[in-house]
């Protein structure tokens, strides 16, 4: 069954905004279309958004009632810290006696560096006493008096006693001015990097705040009556309200949306997502069904914003093949765009006519070893696009896709000089790009521990096919390109679940604090729009740093895809079996609910017990879940409490590091509830008791433990 409602995805990238319509029901791609990007536009980056959703609703035959979400992804939070096109900060610092040193000494803040020659426009003031008004005004004057645009306030141990920076905004208020405190950035100890991470949202603040208000009047005025979304650099999407409030969660969203795309449409569970466009290539870590998130790093600093952990490479489709002493050398970083020359595989056989190889420096500062070819047509770049082209890499219908005879003929100058035929010349390009592309997906596959055998390799972007194809061919990975892979940004943008992340530093938190992390995580997403009956909530807790995190992720609506087109049981037991590395024989089916099905088999080992890896697979024969030596369990919601409880006991490991209580996982109708993230027994197991309250006694429950050792 079809809906005539539509999910809109919005990806505004440095040259083109690139807009797509998604079924709200079936998640069937309706329609795409690419826009300039307006940044010169009087009204900037949101005249294109616009403009794309008013073609994009044309093409479509939709209405704009019709829009039941509404989201975009933008780099302009991230261009204005690159271009150093940020607003100048007042940073009015508070506290008395010795720990005022401390505080003060946040002035060297100004002395980041934005651009090369270039530094964090930042005027510090001091206030001993926050509740001393004419002070703290007195402050305020000094720092606006000196270009100050927007106000930060910071004190140490605000995360527990915020009353201080409350107090310093309350009197800074009635100035036309944007206020934050330093707490409501992040709720992390550590006032120097909490003032940091502070003091660049801020900066950033007044240009964003701008854009936002433009691009919600444009959107209303359009009559589209869904609150627009947001994408955030962690892979979900938030309230424009909460983007007013904190625009930093927008820096680094850019390869984020792709790996949402990659998440909620190709459905990955364990993996490597490779988004290659012209220039570079993002990889990004999926495993458990999760994105890999870290603290990311921002002006060669480590903040408390949690963004993807990305890793760029810069080869992609038009990366330029360099030469020398008889072979190829590498390939890249300068890209046929940036050196202002078309694809060789792309011109006409009569364009290249007569080509002859050459090398060029395609800029000024660059080595004079980049190939090209001079023909009747003109200079044309010898690309990785046209080695996967030589090479038949490019499926049909693919964005990069050009007739391979042509190709061929491009590549034919390049393999006469390198004494071969044109297929080993097209591999030799391939190996030297995908060599690079290589060298960090297997540093995420050890640093995330993944198992290389059953990671597949999945590849978006417009040139997904110049890197992913022959990147998995070399390796022995499985590998696939996504579906409509150029836009799978905007399709991540579209499909994106509201998400919130609360951190808190808890030194021995107990089972009441965990859970009060947890529920306000859930508020913030339902304040955002995510329907509450789908709020999903994962809690870690690291003993180490004594940090609580929860991170709820949740939809503006409930989804009910349509169930037509799903996998039957053959199917599914290929998927687990091939996933297990096994004969379907050796599997056997050890629980099942009408959304997942469980399997498992036994691995013997010589001297050893025997493993007992299992596999969970949904009903369109995806992988969600990889255990390499589980038990698994089936009760009911009202029986799970004293099941789990004894569970729980007798796999709970007591040793010089502390109590560490098994991984659990909890399958209750389509959900896979993750408590993994904590190793103390008590708080587990009052998380677990909370996820099942609202079930019906009688629904089952499956109990999937991993034995930590």
């Amino acid at each position: 069954m079809t809906t005539h409602r539509i999910r809109v995805g919005i990806d505004v990238g440095g040259t083109f905004t690139d807009a797509v319509a998604v079924d709200a029901t079936t998640l069937e791609l309706l329609g795409q279309v690419k826009v300039p990007t307006s940044h010169h536009h009087e009204d900037g980056v949101a005249h294109g958004i616009v403009e794309a959703l008013g073609r994009l609703l044309d093409r479509t035959g939709h209405a704009p009632e019709d829009v039941a979400f509404l989201a975009h992804g933008t780099t302009q939070a991230t261009n204005a810290l690159l271009e150093g096109d940020v607003a100048t900060v007042g940073l009015i610092g508070i506290g008395s006696g010795p720990g005022a040193a401390l505080t003060r000494r946040l002035a060297a803040l100004g002395k980041l560096e934005l651009t090369p020659g270039k530094r964090l426009p930042l005027h510090y003031a001091h206030v001993p006493d926050p509740d001393d008004t004419a002070a703290v005004r007195s402050a305020v004057d000094d720092v606006v008096r000196e270009g100050a645009e927007v106000l930060v306030a910071t004190q140490p141990f605000s995360v527990d006693r915020p009353e201080g920076e409350d107090a310093v905004l309350d009197a800074a208020r009635g100035r036309d001015l944007p206020l934050t405190a330093a707490h409501e950035i992040t709720s992390l100890y550590g006032l120097h990097k909490r003032t940091r991470t502070a003091v660049v949202n801020a900066a950033i603040l007044p240009r964003m705040l701008a854009t936002a208000d433009l691009v919600d009047a444009s959107i209303t005025k359009a009559g589209v009556s869904a609150p627009l979304m947001v994408m955030r650099c962690d892979g979900g999407v938030m309230s424009l309200d909460e983007m007013r409030r904190r625009p930093l969660l927008t820096v680094l969203s850019g390869p984020a949306a792709g790996v949402a795309g990659a998440l909620m449409r190709e459905r990955i569970s364990e993996g490597l997502f490779l988004e290659t466009g012209g220039t570079s290539t993002d990889i990004s870590v999926v495993r458990r069904g999760k994105v890999a998130v870290r603290h990311a790093t921002i002006l060669g600093r480590t903040s408390y914003l949690s963004a993807l952990d990305v890793r760029t490479v810069g080869v992609g489709g038009g990366s330029m093949v360099r030469i020398g002493g008889g072979k190829v050398t590498t390939v890249g970083p300068r890209s046929a765009h940036i050196a202002g020359l078309p694809y060789a595989c792309f011109a006409t056989p009569d364009e290249l006519r007569g080509a002859t190889l050459a090398t060029v420096s395609p800029m000024d500062d660059d080595p004079a070893d980049y190939a090209v070819l001079d023909a009747a047509g003109g200079r044309f770049a010898l690309t990785m696009t046209c080695a996967a082209n030589a090479l038949g890499r490019v499926p049909e219908g693919d964005f990069a896709r050009c007739d391979q005879e042509v190709a061929r003929a491009a590549l034919a100058p390049l393999a006469a000089a390198l004494g071969t035929d044109v297929a080993t010349a097209a591999a030799r390009v391939l190996d030297a790009g995908t060599g690079q592309v290589k060298a960090v997906v297997d540093a995420m596959i050890r640093d995330y521990r993944l198992d290389k055998d059953t990671a597949v390799l999945v590849g978006g972007g417009g040139g997904a096919a110049s890197v992913t194809p022959h990147l998995a061919a070399v390796s022995g990975q499985e590998g696939r390109i996504a579906r409509h892979n150029e836009v799978i940004s905007p399709i991540g943008v579209a499909l994106a679940l509201v998400r919130e992340q609360i951190e808190r530093i808890i030194p021995g938190a107990g089972q009441e604090q965990i859970l009060a992390v947890r529920a306000e995580a859930e508020r913030a997403v339902i304040a955002q729009g995510a329907a509450a009956d789908g709020v999903e909530v994962e809690v870690t807790v690291d003993p180490q740093t004594h940090t609580v995190r929860a991170v709820a992720t949740g939809a503006t609506e409930l989804r009910t895809q349509d169930r037509a087109h799903r996998a039957d049981a053959d199917e599914r037991l290929r998927a687990a079996a091939a996933s297990l590395k096994t004969g379907t024989a050796e599997v056997r089916i050890l629980a099942d609910t009408p959304s997942h099905t469980v399997y498992g088999t036994e691995v013997r080992r010589r001297f050893r017990a025997p493993r007992h890896p299992v596999r969970v697979v949904d009903a369109d024969g995806v992988v969600r879940l990889h255990a390499p030596d589980a038990r698994v369990e089936t009760t009911t919601a009202g029986r799970a409490p004293e099941i789990l409880a004894g569970l729980v006991g007798e796999a709970t490991s007591y040793g010089d590091g502390g109590v560490r209580a098994p991984a659990l996982r909890l399958l209750i109708g389509a959900r896979i509830a993750d408590f993994s993230g904590v190793l103390d027994p008590g708080p587990l197991l009052a998380l677990a008791r909370g996820e099942l309250r609202a079930r019906a006694a009688d629904e089952p429950v499956i109990a999937v433990l991993e034995v930590r050792t």
